[in-house]
């Protein structure tokens, strides 16, 4: 028998990668479940209801796999990777929410684990938004705000609810600032009477560097800060379901 302790230990991508395929899984079945149960009733309140559940659950697996550790080490350009980020969080609870998402960016690659990273942060400062503003009865905003200066990457998350003066480090913030750190950046967080704004700052590698000074002496490209318009369809699709005649 083969001596165990000589097996060599799963790495952590290896693990990373066997969690993403098995959540990816779990929602597969979870969605096909509760499409064949919206089919399979007459009662049309309920089948708009089932289609709604659906509609979320595509909204949370986008945001899962979006959020999936890349597994090639190239270059990707993080204001698309952002806007497929914001428009899977858009659809899996901004719109149901009616809190009005705006993703402003500018064309910057960054090496695929570090996009990844910063992926991660955005989508945890935005959660954390969703959870802790409190936009007293004002339509609630949300701006994610990315650009480069220098040799250095700014993100900015910022809403329009209630300034905390003091919001709970808990689990999700920690974990930010790790993400940070292993940038090696910083994050800091400011706040005034009607909004909050979480501002990262890290530097980019050599590499990131060569790639965007030779994007920005692209007359065709530049440096161009975009406001990109985010629309999810969420539960359009419910809607029409739900107003076809029963079988």
């Amino acid at each position: 028998m083969a001596d165990l302790a000589l097996a060599p230990a799963l790495d952590v991508q290896t693990l990373l990668r066997e969690q993403h395929h098995r959540i990816n899984n779990e929602f597969t079945s979870a969605i096909n479940l509760v499409t064949v149960a919206a089919v399979r009733t007459d009662n049309r309140d309920v089948k708009a209801a089932l289609c709604d559940v659906v509609e979320l659950l595509h909204g949370q697996a986008a945001v899962h796999r979006v959020l999936t550790m890349p597994e090639r080490d190239v270059l990707i350009d993080t204001a698309e990777s952002l806007r497929k980020l914001c428009l899977a969080v858009n659809r899996s609870k901004l719109d149901r929410m009616n809190i009005h998402l705006l993703l402003s960016t500018e064309t910057l690659p960054l090496e695929a684990a570090r996009c990844w990273q910063l992926g991660l942060i955005v989508h945890e400062l935005v959660t954390n938004a969703v959870r802790h503003a409190y936009f007293d009865g004002r339509g609630g905003e949300i701006k994610v705000k990315l650009m480069r200066l220098g040799s250095w990457v700014n993100c900015r998350v910022t809403d329009n609810g209630s300034g905390l003066e003091r919001i709970k480090l808990g689990r999700g913030l920690r974990i930010v600032g790790d993400l940070a750190r292993s940038l090696g950046g910083r994050i800091r967080h400011i706040f005034g009477a009607t909004w909050t704004s979480f501002e990262l700052e890290f530097p980019l590698t050599q590499r990131e560097q060569r790639t965007n000074r030779a994007i920005a002496r692209r007359p065709e490209t530049g440096r161009r800060l975009k406001t990109v318009p985010l629309r999810s369809l969420a539960g359009e699709r419910a809607k029409a379901v739900a107003a076809q005649p029963s079988p």
